[in-house]
């Protein structure tokens, strides 16, 4: 009796261990196969935005504007400027767009219509403008009087025109092949450095303006629909001509109606040249506040610079292109020396199109 005792005693104990057994199986097998929750991945941050990509690092130029940018958008710091007192100017000719090819474009534009144009009779006046812009182009020096002799040339030439018709007028003639460049025509012949400011400007919430000696229409016509640089039309400031209705008549303004079935066309009358000092008040007519950044690149915008640099209630900054590659560029550097010499004598800040550039057109395009 007392073997079986024992032997009921050991099969308990058996039991239990087979059902400790179990288990600790089990428990064993729920920690292998526990899957643990999939780790979070991190989300990168996007990459900083390569601004001025086109720009040499160590082109003061650069260093200067983004040290400038960075001040003036900082809240609560002692530089910042309100977004609505962002206000930048650009020269176009020789600042944003090649003047050398071989001269403005407005002036081979006017060039092509008397010279070339076989749906336009050239009149004496024409002719006797022409041979002027010729005598620059030969030459390389302005003729005096020029300037408003071409405005006159230009507003006679297309006038009857709708303003779509010369703008229409205008893209045509830029879609012909730029003499001096492989690969280029003539309306593409965009400085990419200084397209690359204009974008970082407007993505820091700048308003930015065309302000040139170039006929106010021949601007918008050519800046129009292209597919970078985005400036609206009303920020596109030029020289002007008289626009009317063309049943106006010698009638003036003031005693006309404009009706439902009008148009405007071009009325063959100059206005002004917006160069120099007329800069200087159009931009305080048309845009009513000092600009706190200015581009430029001749003495017909040194006006303009001094302007946006003196009494200003704002941290600004003028800048003025330097036309020293004689390579990608149909450069002078004698000219270019002059204005680093007016930079260091007013306070602007020279662009060197040679040293702080890496490309100018794009590498396709090259000097023929």
């Amino acid at each position: 009796m007392e073997n079986n005792r024992n032997e009921s005693g050991w099969k308990i104990i058996a039991i239990c261990a087979m059902a400790m057994m179990t288990v600790v199986s089990c428990l064993y097998a729920s920690v292998i196969n526990k899957k643990e929750p999939a780790p979070v991945p991190e989300t990168e941050p996007a990459p900083e935005a390569n601004w001025l990509s086109l720009w040499n690092d160590d082109a003061r130029a650069k260093k200067e504007l983004m040290e400038f940018m960075a001040a003036i958008t900082e809240e609560g710091g002692p530089d910042y400027i309100p977004v609505e007192n962002r206000v930048a100017v650009f020269d176009l000719d020789g600042t944003l767009f090649c003047e050398t090819d071989p001269v403005y474009f407005d002036h081979m534009l006017f060039m092509h219509r008397v010279k070339e144009d076989p749906n336009y009779k050239a009149t004496e006046f024409d002719l006797e403008v022409a041979e002027k812009v010729q005598e620059f182009i030969d030459t390389g020096s302005y003729p005096e009087g020029l300037d408003n002799l071409h405005g006159q040339g230009v507003a006679e030439s297309f006038a009857g025109m709708t303003i779509k018709e010369f703008y229409d007028y205008v893209k045509e003639f830029g879609k012909t092949p730029s003499p001096g460049y492989n690969n280029m025509n003539r309306g593409d012949a965009f400085y990419l450095p200084m397209v690359e400011i204009i974008e970082y400007l407007q993505e820091n919430q700048f308003k930015t303006y065309i302000v040139s000696g170039t006929d106010r229409l021949i601007l918008r016509g050519a800046l129009s629909g292209l597919d970078f640089m985005h400036i609206p039309a009303n920020q596109i400031i030029g020289s002007d001509e008289l626009l009317v209705s063309p049943k106006q008549g010698d009638a003036d303004g003031l005693d006309y109606v404009f009706t439902s079935d009008d148009e405007l066309v071009l009325a063959g009358k100059f206005i002004i040249k917006n160069l120099k000092m007329n800069k200087v008040t159009v931009i305080a007519q048309e845009i009513g506040m000092q600009p706190v950044l200015s581009f430029g690149n001749s003495s017909g915008d040194y006006s303009m610079a001094t302007y946006t640099i003196s009494n200003n209630p704002y941290r600004s900054l003028a800048f003025m292109l330097c036309c020293d590659d004689t390579v990608r560029e149909n450069g002078n550097e004698e000219k270019a020396q002059k204005m680093v010499e007016a930079c260091e004598k007013n306070g602007w800040i020279p662009i060197s199109m040679k040293n702080d550039w890496s490309t100018i057109y794009g590498a396709e395009v090259t000097r023929k």
